[in-house]
């Protein structure tokens, strides 16, 4: 009867050991992480009116197949997944539910676009699944009470309109400001930007116009700005609609001085299709270094993206800055991974992404990646910078949130 009664307590014994060892192993990892791998999604544009910004998704696929190539991070590989949905936010929730429901991601990174990203913030955040470093500068993926499973990464749109206006006031106080806007929280965020930056003279602002992703062109819009009497655009378009405006303002003969929102800076998108010559002078801004400037070719961060590319992205454009923009957020979505070690549950995710505290060799001088519990926007500092008619050129000192 003893020794039946020691097998039963060596028995629960095991049981109970092997329980708590399920809990533990139950704590380690959440759906979408093991031993081997970590799995990513992420939806971006490779279709429709805003797929120049697919190149970023190209760029995030091409990092950590090569992260996989030397051993993954802390010993597991990256499955990246990365799906289209054209721009279009009914498709990014598609999208959004494969990952998550089917696909199984541990987090989403990196998805692409303000109306899309809006479309699945509650989703996101109602699955308390990291909606981490959306590739948008709407000011609300900095909401950590009420959003704690969203994150942004970018200078958000209203700083960088405040930027702007701040520029304006201090270069031309009797500015005649002209708005061309995505008709959208994007664009919106933007305008509220120049608008609040402005103060008590937004009375400078005389004409706004907006347009519709749908819109084929928007050479009506730009007819009606310039007829306004402006004498300053601000032009807060996505890349298609952006080499239109820049494009179009030369057609009319209309030179006012023209701010572009950085989302729309890339050469090889914007700046090269547009017509080169037509967009000199115009001032824009930008958080990370331009590879097409020849002020950072001895540059040693510039040179290992140089390298990077070569290796692996052979043969495509080094100028293109959707690339850089892949680069760096790829190098945000590292660091996480990395930090998280061996707790892969997606409230460490969450956990990690709130504690950056790093910088990336493509970011610009004096521009970091730091995050923290209360503070949900990784980067807030950007530099202007005017184009010649072959490059970017930065001036004037790295700005924060005025």
């Amino acid at each position: 009867m003893k020794s039946k009664l020691k097998l039963l307590s060596l028995a629960a014994g095991i049981a109970l050991a092997l329980s708590g060892t399920s809990v533990l192993a139950a704590g380690k990892y959440d759906v979408g992480a093991n031993d081997k791998e970590v799995k990513v999604g992420n939806i971006v544009p490779y279709s429709g009116p805003a797929s120049a910004y697919g190149n970023i998704g190209k760029a995030i696929a091409a990092y950590f197949k090569g992260v996989n190539e030397q051993g993954g991070i802390n010993g597991r590989q990256i499955n990246f997944i990365s799906l289209d949905d054209g721009y279009s936010p009914p498709k990014t929730v598609e999208q959004a539910r494969k990952l998550v429901e089917q696909e199984k991601v541990l987090f989403l990174a990196a998805t692409l676009g303000t109306p899309t990203n809006t479309a699945i913030h509650k989703y996101m955040n109602k699955k308390k699944v990291p909606h981490i470093f959306v590739n948008t500068g709407a000011h609300k993926w900095g909401d950590y009470g009420t959003y704690p499973w969203t994150m942004g990464l970018q200078p958000d749109y209203q700083t960088e309109g405040k930027i702007y206006a701040a520029h304006i006031l201090k270069n031309n106080p009797n500015a005649k400001i002209a708005i061309l806007y995505q008709n959208d929280d994007y664009g919106k965020d933007y305008v509220k930007g120049m608008e609040d930056g402005l103060g008590d003279k937004k009375g400078m602002i005389v004409a706004k116009a907006s347009y519709e992703t749908t819109d084929p062109t928007v050479s009506n819009q730009m007819a009606t700005l310039k007829g306004s009497g402006a004498d300053t655009f601000f032009n807060v378009t996505t890349p298609k609609w952006a080499a239109q405006a820049i494009k179009g303002a030369a057609e009319l003969g209309w030179k006012p001085t023209h701010y572009l929102n950085s989302v729309s800076s890339s050469v090889g998108s914007v700046m090269v299709p547009a017509g080169a010559e037509n967009g000199i002078g115009v001032i824009s801004s930008n958080y990370f270094k331009d590879p097409a400037d020849p002020a950072w070719a001895n540059d040693k961060g510039f040179l290992e993206y140089k390298a990077w590319m070569e290796k692996n992205m052979p043969g495509l454009n080094l100028a293109e800055g959707f690339y850089t923009s892949g680069y760096v957020h790829a190098a945000a979505i590292h660091k996480v991974i990395e930090q998280a070690g061996d707790n892969l549950t997606r409230k460490n995710i969450m956990k990690q992404a709130a504690s950056l505290n790093f910088t990336n060799g493509m970011l610009l001088p004096g521009v970091k990646f730091q995050t923290s519990a209360t503070d949900f926007y990784p980067i807030e500092n950007k530099q202007l910078m005017r184009w010649n008619g072959k490059s970017w050129e930065l001036f004037g000192d790295v700005l924060g949130p005025q």
